[in-house]
Formats: structure tokens, C-alpha cells, sequence
């Protein structure tokens, strides 16, 4: 089936945001509906317990029900598994982003054929807490180290990629709000093209669903993410700062042998002048070495395995994948 470039297959993901569902899906199509597109909106009601999903129905949005709150991204599987298109869009539910920058993105993403258009929250009235800044700058330096190049925004709920280009990564991506984390540093180590768009962020509508936890969880799911995809950037420095120790150790060792038993005819080469936590600082330095070489190996043969099956699968159907 040929991939079409006038296509678009929007996503909402919506739990207890009652607040501006209706308007989220009136401003989506008024925005689309004004370009040459062909679109789909669909919501993904993730267990809501308020009036998301009443609301959403009355609106001209295909809808999609979880019976029970499944995580953010849960919601976006669903709604991928359920699009009719290969270009993908999504867009959070809370009234933070600018339903105008969508179809621009989607242009640019095959003007430029890029496999990922991110709306970076740069623009002039991008209004982040300040309670979420530090945060978010600790997540963003530990993404970067890890893919090895600047990352202007690195959970951006306003995105739009290519079905194909995610398919690789599905069964990994994360079922909750470190989706769109995953997906970044996932296509990012991998080489696939990803462009930048500058948007606004406005104050949002309700209450965030995003607590002090998901911080650790971001920092977590990073590391995981860095031993999938990179482990030698985890286990390098690890390992560097065992040698180091063991240098430090080991100039300390001979320096305490000089005073203690003298430099006479190289005495200090014959007696017993090394310690053993000097030589357990060595081997355990040179041990994690080794295991992030292996670990290394085994994620390229792993990477290229899924590549292989999941690019296999899109070319028989181009809009069936694996939950």
C-alpha cells in the first residue's frame, strides 16, 4: 500500500481532562480542515473518570475507550494501532499546545522526509513551570550524554513521525508519560533523521497528571534506555573511574613503601608493595570493560534483529503493528 503524503492520523490521549477535550478536537479540525490533508482525530480515553469521554464522543473524533487508566502512553499505542495512516500525530489533551503548529509540522516532516518533527517548547510564550525547570534540565543533559548530541526537547507531547519509523521501537516504548523520552533517545541512537520546531507552551487546563516521582522514573528509564541502545556510555565512565582509583590507590601504595622501607638498591620492586585493593580496583575496572563491550555487541545484533522484523512486517501491511 503506498504511503501518502496528504495523510494524517491525529492522536489525543485523555484521561480526566474535561475541561478542554471538546475544544482540543474543534481547534484540531478547524486547523486541519483549512489544508489539503486528509486526517483522522482520534481520542484515546484512558479510564477517565470525569466527563473526558461523554465529551469526547460528541465530537467529531473517532474514540477510543480504555476500561481502566492503562499510563499516557498506553493511550498513544492505542491510538497508533488504531490509525488509518502512516504519519502519525500527536497532541496532549490539556490545552498546552498550539493546535495551529500541527499541520506545519507534518509538512515539514515530508518536505525535509525527516522520521520525527518535535515542537520544541522555545517559543516566546512557553510558559514551564518553574517547579518542573530544574527537573527537566537534569533529564534533558543525562538524554543528551546518552544520544551523543543536543536534544532541544526531549518529552514533547506535540510530535509527528512516521508509522514506520516507530514500529522498530514499539514493544519497548514506555506505557506511561516517559513515551515520548523513550521514543526520542530510542530513534536518536538509531540514526533517523529528527527535526526541531519551535512552539509556544501554554498554561494548561485542570490539574497535571505528572508528580515528584516521574522524575526518578525518567532518570531510571534513561539509564535503561542507555544500556539498550549505548551501553558503553554507562560502562565506560564506570569503569574509567575504577582505573582511576586503582591509580590513586597504587601512587599512595609505593609512596607509603618509600617511607616506610627506603629506596636502597630498588628494594621497594622486591618486597611486597602493592595492595590488594589497589589490584581489586584494576580487575573489577577492567571486568566492567569488558562486560560493556559484550553488552554493546549484543545490543547491536539485538537492534539490528528488530529492525529486520519490523521493517519486514510494515512492507507486507504498512498500518498493522504489536501492541
Amino acid at each position: 500500500m503506498p504511503v501518502q503524503n496528504n495523510t494524517v492520523s491525529v492522536i489525543i490521549p485523555a484521561y480526566n481532562e474535561e475541561l478542554c477535550i471538546a475544544d482540543i478536537v474543534q481547534d484540531l479540525f478547524q486547523s486541519l480542515e483549512e489544508t489539503e490533508f486528509q486526517f483522522e482525530i482520534i481520542v484515546v480515553d484512558d479510564g477517565s473518570t470525569d466527563n473526558t469521554l461523554k465529551l469526547a464522543k460528541m465530537t467529531q473524533a473517532k474514540v477510543i475507550k480504555h476500561n481502566r487508566n492503562r499510563g499516557y502512553g498506553s493511550s498513544l499505542k492505542s491510538g497508533i494501532l488504531a490509525s488509518n495512516y502512516n504519519t502519525i500525530a500527536i497532541i496532549d489533551a490539556d490545552g498546552t499546545y498550539p493546535c495551529e503548529a500541527l499541520p506545519k509540522m507534518v509538512k515539514i516532516l515530508h518536505q525535509q522526509q525527516a522520521d520525527l518533527v518535535i515542537g520544541t517548547r522555545n517559543g516566546d510564550k512557553a510558559h514551564i513551570p518553574m517547579i518542573r525547570k530544574p527537573a527537566k534540565w537534569v533529564v534533558s543533559r543525562l538524554a543528551q550524554y546518552i544520544a551523543g548530541q543536543p536534544i532541544a526537547d526531549v518529552n514533547s507531547g506535540l510530535r509527528v513521525f512516521t508509522k514506520k519509523s516507530i514500529m522498530p521501537f514499539f514493544k519497548i516504548l514506555s506505557d506511561q508519560f516517559s513515551f515520548t523520552t523513550t521514543q526520542t533517545l530510542a530513534m536518536l541512537c538509531n540514526n533517523y533523521k529528527i527535526t526541531n520546531f519551535t512552539i509556544d507552551y501554554l498554561p494548561r487546563k485542570g490539574k497535571s497528571k505528572i508528580v515528584a516521582w516521574d522524575f526518578i522514573n525518567f532518570i531510571s528509564l534513561i539509564l535503561r534506555l542507555s544500556m539498550l541502545f549505548n551501553p558503553l556510555k554507562v560502562f565506560i565512565p564506570v569503569a574509567f573511574t575504577f582505573f582511576l582509583f586503582s591509580g590513586v590507590k597504587f601512587f599512595f601504595d609505593v609512596f607509603f613503601a618509600i617511607q616506610r622501607i627506603g629506596w636502597q638498591e630498588y628494594s621497594v620492586f622486591v618486597h611486597a608493595t602493592l595492595s590488594i585493593s589497589s589490584l581489586l580496583l584494576f580487575l573489577t575496572g577492567i571486568q566492567i570493560l569488558l562486560i560493556g563491550m559484550m553488552s554493546d555487541g549484543l545490543s547491536r545484533k539485538i537492534e539490528q534483529q528488530a529492525w529486520g522484523e519490523a521493517n519486514k512486517r510494515f512492507e507486507e501491511d504498512p498500518f498493522i503493528g504489536e501492541p
